[in-house]
């Protein structure tokens, strides 16, 4: 084994250790409408930040004046409270880094992992601010398809994450980032024109630590607040929803952009803000139920957490022990089990997997986990299978039987269209409106939207490709899928419908990546 392995081996183990809790701790599970969330807190802690999220989501909505159907119960987000924030760190995979809570964007699978979360008081925790401000990020996406420049995108996450729970039921929303003041008074300052064109901030910027995340902050809410510019925020992004350059649509709507950079220095002074308080009248949450964790599950939880975080197959390998272990003592969860298929999937075990994952739909039917994990290594199987279309179909199953249970799930969709293009085969009309519609169904993927419009490239429908790119291109982390979504628009600006596209040094098929750079 490489001396890389030995220390990735190692700090798996480690993050085991640190995330193991005392044997008396319970945990619970809580669902609501939106979200899933796994804490050892108290059953009455977790209902109550369950319905703070919800109550986030609701003021998200009357804010904004959209709204986002109730998603299927697997394309919910689910939270893990991990303990410390030293724990958090180590999985996060950067013990040094400042992380507060990060969250990964998948398909039928999106998670997020903070500290504890304080859920007492008026003052809002800074790990439940983190978390807000990527929720915001998830539901401004899901709810739009037009995507927002990146400091838009960013301020927009700050303001609304400046929240404040009163006990009233009420939520105040448009606060003060506080949390900002820091590095508005003392990191480098980041002038409007850098904001505006995100090529010169970078080029800028270098290594230096800057107040982007709060000058974007502050531009947001100031042109949401002052009268004086009342409208210009929504007349600049049509204008850049409509093809116009960032930098060149905001000196058109807001004028001379060092007059701009002074009111916005006048605003930071100003000892009063606008906010927004709304009342609890007009905030309708669902029902959150609160229930324990089996037994096998409170041992199987670690595992679990840092599975959804995402492991490589050598670490997988330092966690499929303890997942043994615990199944061994609990043959008979169903829960306990298709954690260990998706230990055994990641360690590389594909007929382990597959055999873990039947005894758990044997006791019971609705193990979803199971079906996905099984689903996943017979696709792996059938890669390597002599008579590819018959493996194909038999891994195409327990995806149709996921479908059966959960019509919405993307994860069958998705699979089925990549049933025929891991065959190279031409996916058939139902094949292509499948992808189309686990698109629709998780337009925060960012490698599913990316799939999507190489499909819609390949069938000459150049614009619709369009429609998928453009958020994905402002994505405010950028990232690789980022990068390849602003080439392909490129290629696509003078390129109408019916008309080929040279991608042969773009890749067709993108994987969803185990990581977001989503860590503010």
């Amino acid at each position: 084994m490489t001396a890389h392995g030995i220390i990735r081996r190692f700090a798996a183990a480690l993050l085991l250790a640190l995330i193991a809790h005392p044997a008396q701790a319970e945990w619970h599970k809580a669902e609501s409408d939106r979200f899933v969330i796994y804490s050892d807190s108290n059953a009455r802690d977790i209902e109550a930040f369950a319905q703070r999220l919800e109550r986030y989501h609701a003021v998200l909505a009357l804010r904004t004046g959209r709204d986002i159907p109730v998603p299927s119960p697997s394309n919910r987000v689910t939270v893990y409270t991990v303990g410390s924030e030293r724990t958090l760190k180590t999985i996060y995979g950067d013990k040094n880094s400042n992380v507060a809570g990060f969250y990964i964007p998948r398909a039928g699978g999106s998670v997020a992992f903070v500290p504890n979360v304080r859920v007492s008081g008026r003052a809002t925790d800074f790990s439940l601010v983190v978390l807000l401000h990527e929720y915001a990020h998830h539901f401004l996406i899901s709810s739009s398809q037009f995507a927002m420049p990146r400091w838009m995108s960013e301020g927009a996450a700050e303001y609304y994450a400046a929240a404040r729970f009163l006990d009233d039921g009420s939520v105040e929303i448009g606060l003060a980032a506080n949390h900002r003041v820091g590095e508005l008074n003392f990191a480098d300052s980041v002038s409007v024109r850098e904001l505006l064109d995100y090529e010169l901030y970078t080029e800028n910027r270098g290594s230096r630590y800057d107040a982007y995340y709060g000058r974007a902050w502050l531009m947001y809410h100031y042109l949401s607040s002052a009268e004086d510019r009342r409208g210009q925020l929504e007349q600049y992004w049509f204008k850049v929803v409509r093809g116009a350059d960032s930098l060149a649509a905001g000196e058109e709507v807001f004028g001379d952009l060092t007059q701009l950079g002074k009111d916005l220095a006048a605003y930071q002074r100003s000892r009063r803000i606008a906010a927004w308080r709304i009342p609890a009248n007009l905030i309708q949450v669902g029902k959150v139920s609160v229930t324990p964790l089996s037994p096998g599950m409170s041992e199987m939880i670690e595992v679990v957490i840092r599975s959804r975080r995402g492991v490589s197959r050598d670490e997988a390998t330092v966690l499929l022990p303890d997942a043994r272990a615990i199944a061994a003592q609990y043959p008979d969860d169903a829960g306990v089990l298709a954690a260990l298929s998706e230990a055994e999937y990641d360690a590389g075990n594909d007929a382990e997997a597959i055999a873990a994952a039947d005894r758990a739909i044997a006791i019971d039917n609705q193990a979803k986990n199971a079906y996905v994990q099984k689903g996943y290594a017979l696709f792996r199987q059938a890669r390597e299978s002599d008579d590819r279309a018959a493996a194909f179909k038999v891994a195409m199953q327990p995806f149709e039987a996921l479908n059966a249970l959960e019509n919405d799930h993307p994860m069958p969709l998705m699979y089925y269209y990549r049933s025929f293009a891991e065959r190279r085969v031409q996916p058939d009309e139902t094949a292509k409106s499948a992808l189309l519609r686990a698109a629709e169904l998780a337009p925060f993927d960012q490698a599913l939207q990316l799939n999507a419009a190489m499909m819609l490239i390949r069938d000459r429908r150049n614009q619709d490709a369009r429609f998928f790119l453009a958020p994905l291109a402002a994505n405010p982390h950028g990232g690789g899928s980022s990068g390849r979504a602003k080439r392909l628009l490129d290629l696509l600006a003078a390129t109408p419908d019916g008309t080929p596209v040279d991608i042969r040094n773009l890749p067709e098929e993108v994987e969803t990546p185990d990581l977001s750079d989503a860590a503010d």
